[in-house]
């Protein structure tokens, strides 16, 4: 393991590192599409948003409250505006997970089977589920209108529905985008995961590697679970199914605490900093009053 972080290898960590900002500039600028309707905002500050958000996630169930760090940077009138379209990108990202976590385990079945590591009837019922559950979040990604009418139907509707009216502006051209760009996400996560594969020498080759990855996305995005302290299922399930195609127990487990360190713990120190910056500059105007 010390001998691959003194190999040329050790080139992989440092792109794994840029990929990192590859990863949540490609959601930053994903944001920055969806709310452009309610606020027109540059990718710098998009890019900050989302580190600011990543602060906040980590102390929340599957990161639900990186909305809140997000919407610091909108302005006063915009910030609840925009929480119902940073909630559709969100969908985006997760109704990619369930594709390609589906097709992830067709192609590991076999593997799974004689490996008997689950039973195969648990495993297509999680499949099936999983279809069923990406069918009904795809009819309903594509047809947000339904839920303004939905919601217009209830007494009082009218002191709440502008907070999903903006979902209005999201035509089909702009849904297709930010899915696209999710898909570019999931694809750099997975890059991410064979370049350390590669530099602790698991001898996981990419295609059984990319769908295994893939269905552990799957898995971590099913299981509610706060991500400061999903280090040790991570790494429970990636052992489980990694496993099925390596023996380098040691290797798969440093991937995982690797990718969790870059992807998670530094965006969150750099968003957590971010924060403190613009308390302070609220504060400052505060006192100039």
């Amino acid at each position: 393991m010390l001998d691959s972080l003194k190999s040329p290898m050790i080139l992989n960590l440092v792109l794994v590192i840029l990929l990192m900002l590859v990863n949540w500039g490609i959601e930053a600028f994903k944001w920055k599409l969806s709310i452009q309707n309610v606020q027109r905002i540059n990718f710098f500050k998009a890019f900050k948003a989302v580190l600011s958000g990543i602060s906040f996630s980590v102390t929340t169930p599957n990161r639900m409250g990186e909305y809140f760090g997000r919407v610091l940077y909108m302005e006063e009138g915009n910030r609840l505006r925009t929480i119902s379209l940073t909630i559709v990108g969100s969908i985006s990202q997760l109704m990619i997970t369930l594709l390609m976590g589906a097709v992830g385990i067709i192609f590991l079945m076999p593997k799974i089977q004689s490996a008997e590591i689950i039973s195969v009837l648990w495993v297509k019922v999680l499949l099936y589920g999983v279809i069923a559950v990406l069918i009904g979040l795809t009819v309903f990604y594509f047809r947000l209108t339904w839920l303004i009418k939905w919601i217009d139907r209830f007494p009082q509707s009218s002191r709440y529905i502008y907070l999903v009216n903006t979902l209005e502006d999201l035509n089909s051209g702009l849904l297709f985008k930010l899915l696209f760009l999710s898909l570019l996400r999931f694809i750099v996560f997975s890059i991410q995961y064979y370049l350390l594969f590669r530099l602790y020498g698991t001898g996981i080759n990419w295609w059984p590697g990319f769908w295994a990855v893939s269905v552990s996305f799957l898995i971590m995005a099913i299981i509610p679970t706060f991500a400061i302290a999903e280090l040790g299922l991570r790494g429970k399930v990636s052992l489980k199914l990694l496993g099925l195609l390596s023996a380098n127990d040691l290797g798969i487990t440093i991937t995982t605490g690797t990718i969790w360190l870059i992807n998670l713990v530094v965006p969150a120190i750099i968003g957590s900093l971010l924060i403190l910056g613009i308390k302070k500059i609220v504060t400052n105007k505060d006192e100039e009053l």
